[in-house]
């Protein structure tokens, strides 16, 4: 008797052991999940906090980060780099893409027509609001080498969109992250790169028929969102005229 009762303790003491063990894994498993959070939230709170001194200024002015709206649409500030036309860094510290809030919501839009057509491609930006101390430093190369104002608009003359904040340059890339052709690069100008006689363009071979079809896949969502083209360059896209721009907002110096 007395040997069974002492075996019913030892078996109560052993359940309560467990019990006590499983407790202690879960209060401890609970710590570490809190403590995982924390850190996540604390890290996400640091990286949201970092802004170069252009991107606080325009944050300022009432511009809007285009990834802020719509994280799923890349960035490759062109400018930011010297691979570009004038062949060196112009946006010293810029790397965000920033639009008049009107104009950012039409983007979104017509990256949300663009995924409705085709889910697995996406946009790229390559340069949006431009303050007016680029603008001057694109001018003299432009002048330099004896392009039209077609290409750089003369910051004498008030600049253009883009120092309103009002115009966008993009294009498309493909599932596997590669821009679709377009039959010239970005920042191309020569005639290739026009968009008012394209079908002269593939008829005398400068361009091929799905070359076409991208640039109109380009437009068309673009369009349907509210932007306009311009005849001289595929990848601009306006979201006013310049006399609107003018008249409602302000410049960007």
């Amino acid at each position: 008797m007395r040997f069974r009762y002492l075996f019913l303790l030892l078996i109560v003491g052993l359940l309560v052991a467990c019990g006590g063990g499983n407790r202690s894994i879960q209060v401890a498993a609970d710590q570490q999940n809190v403590e995982v959070v924390s850190a996540a939230n604390e890290e996400s709170q640091q990286q949201e906090v970092i802004l170069s001194e252009s991107a606080k200024r325009l944050d300022s002015l009432g511009y809007v980060n285009i990834q802020g709206l719509d994280s799923t649409i890349e960035v490759e500030m062109i400018y930011a780099t010297s691979d570009n036309f004038v062949g060196e860094v112009l946006y010293d510290d810029l790397t965000e893409a920033y639009l008049l809030p009107e104009a950012a919501e039409k983007l979104v839009k017509a990256h949300q027509l663009l995924k409705e057509k085709h889910p697995e491609y996406r946009f790229v930006v390559y340069d949006a609001a431009r303050p007016m101390s680029v603008q001057k430093r694109m001018w003299e190369v432009a002048k330099k080498n004896g392009w039209s104002h077609d290409y750089v608009a003369n910051p004498a003359k008030g600049g253009g969109l883009h120092n309103y904040g009002a115009a966008v340059d993009l294009t498309i890339l493909d599932e596997n992250g590669v821009p679709l052709s377009m039959g010239t690069a970005f920042d191309y100008f020569g005639k290739e790169a026009h968009t008012d006689k394209e079908q002269e363009l593939v008829a005398e071979g400068k361009i091929t028929e799905q070359e076409l079809a991208n640039r109109l896949l380009l437009r068309s969502v673009m369009k349907e969102a509210g932007f306009t083209s311009i005849s001289s360059e595929w990848w601009h896209f306006n979201h006013c005229s310049r006399k609107v721009a003018v008249e409602k907002y302000q410049l960007i110096e």
